[in-house]
C-alpha cells in the first residue's frame, strides 16, 4: 500500500482523493422541503434514485435530503395520461412549492415548482 501511495503521491493524486474524501464525509448532501400547493397529485423524482416516482399530495410537505445533488424531477401537467417532465436544481436549505403555473393561459393543470424561501 505504501509503494502504491508513494507513486500515486507523486502524481500528486493523493491529496486530490483525500480533499474528495473529505467532502463527503463532511457534507455531500442537501436538505430541503417541496410543498404541493396544487389540488392535484405530483409526480416526481429526487436525484433519479426513487422508483416509482413519489407523489406530493395537495397541501402535504415533505422535507428531503438529497445525497447526489438535490436534483427534482417532476411532472409539470397534472392531467392523468399526460406527462411532462421538468428538472430544476435545488438549494440546499431551499423551500420550494409546487404551484398552479398561471403564465399559460388556458391550461389550467400546467404546474411549476416555485423556490418560496
Amino acid at each position: 500500500m505504501s509503494n502504491n501511495q508513494d507513486i500515486l503521491q507523486g502524481f500528486g493524486l493523493v491529496e486530490e482523493l483525500d480533499e474528495q474524501a473529505g467532502e463527503t464525509i463532511t457534507g455531500g448532501y442537501e436538505v430541503f422541503t417541496v410543498t404541493n400547493k396544487t389540488a392535484y397529485n405530483v409526480s416526481y423524482y429526487i436525484d433519479g434514485r426513487i422508483t416509482p416516482a413519489q407523489y406530493a399530495k395537495p397541501g402535504v410537505s415533505a422535507v428531503w435530503t438529497a445525497y447526489s445533488g438535490g436534483i427534482i424531477k417532476f411532472d409539470t401537467d397534472a392531467r392523468a395520461g399526460y406527462t411532462k417532465y421538468k428538472s430544476s436544481d435545488l438549494v440546499n436549505g431551499g423551500k420550494y412549492q409546487f404551484q398552479n403555473n398561471n403564465s399559460t393561459p388556458g391550461n389550467p393543470y400546467d404546474i411549476d415548482l416555485y423556490k418560496v424561501g
